[in-house]
């Protein structure tokens, strides 16, 4: 099981790609842009915010 994630940390983080908000995907543990088509992880509460660590949303 993770750890949660802070509600008002999610708010405030926003894309390093674009710089534009993320949406909270609470079932797969992840924050998605899709403005860059990218989906950031989750880890035991801690977001994983590395472009090269994010899965690409366009090959699901």
């Amino acid at each position: 099981m993770s750890a949660p994630t802070d509600p008002k940390l999610l708010e405030r983080l926003v894309c390093p790609v674009t710089k534009m908000r993320l949406i909270y995907d609470a079932e797969r543990q992840e924050l998605v842009s899709r403005a860059a088509g990218l989906a950031y992880p989750i880890r035991a509460g801690i977001p994983i915010m590395l472009a090269e660590e994010a899965r690409d949303i366009n090959r699901d």
